[in-house]
């Protein structure tokens, strides 16, 4: 890995314990819960796209710690919710017992609201302006709501044993995986205050990127080992889950990979080497093997 993404994923991991309370603060169950979730592993390659796209205008990393480690909040949020008996009822994320398992559900619930609030208070006090704080405040929420990862988990819930066609797996997973890995990018270079041109050129990027995320999950769930992945291999498939895979097949599903990734690369090019980091995170995202 790069050493400048290894930085990047101390910085966050920093800027996260700076604004989380400790885990013996009361009630304690709670807390312990807190910092399991958003503690537990985890590749950061959100933080990491927000660090990218702000280095690629000029924005220093403490510039952008804050709205890194909210991101990573609600990032673990979402996971703990969805790992839920009432979600995909998983019993390992990232080789370790649930959150709900470890604990119980009423405390895994508690916990994935209050990282949610915490990623809020996060940004409110950040080190910015007024207006950058407003904008990674609205950034994150329309993508974590009802407009973004929450209904696209809706979506999903509601296609289980049902064949969704192209445009509604495209449409669920811009939702529910696209839409945070989009504001995470937008949000590393909002204290730059990019122009309108730049912005859709991430746009279009995040939005290639984010999709390939999930075609990468759906394509590991199906040829991943789950001592590397974190999870039961087939998963997806136990619980009648609309992917790529069962839409295209195993080899469409990977030429889905390829030609998002291309587009991916190709929205970058106007900004020539500046961004490199970007790039290079597009190629672990599609390469990575958990």
């Amino acid at each position: 890995m790069n050493p400048r993404f290894q930085q990047w994923q101390l910085r966050v991991e920093d800027a996260i314990h700076n604004n989380l309370p400790s885990a013996d603060t009361h009630p304690a169950q709670l807390y312990q819960a807190i910092h399991y979730a958003l503690l537990n592993g985890g590749k950061r390659v959100r933080p990491m796209l927000a660090y990218a796209s702000g280095e690629l205008f000029g924005v220093a990393p403490e510039q952008i710690d804050p709205a890194a480690a909210a991101i990573e909040m609600v990032h673990a949020y979402s996971l703990v919710h969805d790992d839920l008996p009432a979600m995909d009822d998983d019993e390992l994320r990232r080789g370790h017992p649930t959150c709900h398992k470890a604990f119980d559900e009423a405390t895994a619930i508690l916990a994935g609201d209050a990282l949610q609030t915490l990623a809020f208070e996060t940004l409110s006090c950040a080190d910015a302006t007024a207006e950058v704080r407003l904008q990674w405040i609205q950034q994150l929420a329309s993508s974590s709501g009802a407009e973004g990862m929450v209904g696209g988990q809706m979506i999903d819930l509601q296609a289980e044993n049902e064949t969704l066609d192209r445009e509604a797996l495209h449409t669920m997973h811009r939702k529910k995986t696209g839409a945070l890995i989009r504001a995470s990018v937008l949000m590393g270079a909002t204290p730059a205050q990019p122009d309108e041109t730049a912005l859709q050129q991430l746009h279009t990027f995040a939005e290639s990127i984010g999709l390939a995320f999930q075609v990468q999950d759906d394509i590991l769930d199906v040829e991943g080992e789950s001592s590397i992945i974190g999870k039961p291999q087939g998963s997806d498939q136990a619980l009648g889950k609309s992917t790529f895979v069962t839409l295209f097949g195993l080899d469409g599903a990977k030429q889905q990979l390829q030609q998002l990734h291309q587009q991916a690369n190709e929205s970058l090019s106007p900004f020539g080497k500046s961004a490199t980091s970007l790039t290079e995170i597009a190629d672990f995202i599609i390469q990575r093997n958990h």
